[in-house]
C-alpha cells in the first residue's frame, strides 16, 4: 500500500467532461476568423459565425474546425492543455493562410508592407478588422482550411514547438511583422472571446458580442457525483490533503465543483487555476509560459499558494522521498510531464478526449498507474 500525503487532480476529462470546453474553442475560433467584431473573413464551409448558434450547427463546427477532432489530438499529443492556446493556434495558422493566398496575388512586398502597417502595436482586435477587410478579396473556397493545421505542423514535437513554429512561418510570410505573440495580444483577443462563449452573457461583465447562453451550467461529470464526493470525504479522512490545477479560469472552477458537491472537499490553499497562472505571467512575463505541460499550477498548489516568484525559485524536481508522496491525477500527456518535471508520481485516467485508446501513450510516457477512471483511485491507495 502506497502512502500519499497529498494528491492533486486535473479537472476536465478527469472530474468533468471537456466536451463543451472544445465546442467554445471552435466557437471562438469560427468568431475570431468571421466576425466583422474581428477579421471578418467570407466562410465558404460550415456554419459559419452566428449568435446564438443552434446545436446541430455548434456540432458542425466543433467537426470542421478541428477536423473532426484530429487536430485536437495532435495538439493534446505534444502537451497542448489550455483551450485559450487551441484557439490561438489554430486562429493563427489560418491566419497564415490568409495571409499566403493574398500574397500570391498581390505580391508579397504590398502585403508585407499592409500587415506591417495594421498590426504595427500587435495583434489585437483592431488589426484583424484592418487585415481583414484588406484580404477579404482574395480569400477563396479553400483559403481556411482547418485539417491543414495538423499537416502544416507533423514534425513538431512539443508544444513550444508549435509556438515557435507559427512565429517562424510568419517572418518567413512578412518579414519584419510584428510576432503573433507580441504583448500575447492574439492571444488575449482569444482568450476574452473564449469567455464570452463559455460563460455566456450573465457571467460576463462585458461582452463584445451579446447573446451567447453559455456553457457554464451544462456541464457533465464523468464519473458519478455522490461517488467521487465519497471518495474525496475518505481521502480527507485519512489526512490525505487534496488539490487541484486546473486549465479552468477560477469561476469555471468553482461554480461547477460547487453544483457538484466537490468544492468543498478541496483545500482553499492547494487550488490552482488558469487564473491564477495567468497572473503569474503577468507578474513574471519572462518565465511565460506557465501552463501545463509546465509544472508551475500543480507546484502552485503543492505549496499551498506562495507568491510566483516562490513557486518559480522552487528546486526541481522534488526530492525522491517527497515526490514519492504526492500523486497527480490526470487526463493528458501535459500533466504527465509536468509530473515528471516536478518529480512526483502519476495516475493517467482514461476519461480523456481519446478515451481507453490513450493506454499505449500513458505506457509509453511512463505513468505509474493508469485508471480507466478517477473512482480507481483506491485500489492505487490499496484501500
Amino acid at each position: 500500500m502506497r502512502m500519499f500525503e497529498t494528491i492533486l487532480f486535473d479537472i476536465d476529462g478527469v472530474m468533468l467532461s471537456e466536451e463543451r470546453y472544445f465546442d467554445a474553442s471552435a466557437l471562438t475560433v469560427l468568431e475570431l476568423l468571421h466576425s466583422p467584431q474581428y477579421a471578418g473573413l467570407p466562410a465558404y464551409a460550415g456554419p459559419g459565425f452566428a449568435v446564438p448558434m443552434p446545436e446541430e450547427d455548434i456540432r458542425r463546427a466543433r467537426r470542421q474546425v478541428f477536423a473532426d477532432d484530429i487536430v485536437l489530438r495532435m495538439m493534446k499529443d505534444r502537451g497542448v492543455n489550455a483551450n485559450w492556446d487551441m484557439v490561438y493556434l489554430q486562429t493563427a495558422h489560418q491566419l497564415l493562410r490568409v495571409l499566403k493566398a493574398w500574397a500570391e496575388r498581390a505580391g508579397r512586398d504590398a502585403v508585407a508592407a499592409a500587415v506591417r502597417e495594421a498590426a504595427h502595436n500587435g495583434w489585437d482586435a483592431a488589426a484583424l478588422r484592418a487585415i481583414g477587410q484588406l484580404a477579404t478579396p482574395y480569400v477563396t473556397d479553400g483559403t481556411i482550411d482547418y485539417a491543414s493545421y495538423a499537416k502544416a505542423y507533423a514534425d513538431c514535437r512539443s508544444k513550444a514547438e508549435l509556438f515557435s513554429a507559427l512565429e517562424a512561418a510568419l517572418t518567413e510570410l512578412v518579414p519584419g511583422a510584428t510576432p503573433f505573440d507580441h504583448e500575447r495580444k492574439l492571444w488575449l483577443v482569444g482568450q476574452q472571446a473564449f469567455q464570452e462563449w463559455y460563460l455566456g452573457d450573465a457571467y460576463v461583465a462585458e461582452t463584445k458580442q451579446p447573446g451567447k447562453p453559455g456553457f457554464l451550467t451544462d456541464e457533465v461529470p464523468i464519473v458519478d457525483p455522490g461517488a467521487f464526493a465519497d471518495l474525496l470525504q475518505r481521502l480527507k479522512s485519512r489526512g490525505v490533503r487534496v488539490g487541484i490545477a486546473t486549465g479552468r479560469p477560477e469561476i469555471e472552477t468553482r461554480v461547477p465543483l460547487t453544483e457538484m458537491g466537490w468544492w468543498t472537499w478541496f483545500d482553499p490553499v492547494c487550488i490552482t487555476t488558469a487564473s491564477d497562472v495567468l497572473a503569474a505571467e503577468m507578474a513574471r512575463p519572462e518565465a511565460a509560459p506557465l501552463s501545463k505541460p509546465h509544472p508551475y499550477s500543480y507546484l502552485r498548489s503543492y505549496l499551498r499558494s506562495p507568491a510566483p516568484e516562490v513557486v518559480l525559485a522552487h528546486t526541481l524536481p522534488l526530492p525522491r522521498e517527497e515526490g514519492d508522496k504526492v500523486l497527480i491525477v490526470g487526463d493528458s500527456v501535459a500533466d504527465g510531464l509536468a509530473a515528471r518535471k516536478m518529480g512526483c508520481r502519476f495516475a493517467a485516467v482514461l476519461t480523456g478526449l481519446d478515451g481507453a485508446a490513450a493506454r499505449p501513450q500513458f505506457e509509453q510516457l511512463g505513468s505509474d498507474y493508469i485508471l480507466e477512471h478517477v473512482l480507481e483511485l483506491p485500489r492505487v491507495l490499496g484501500w
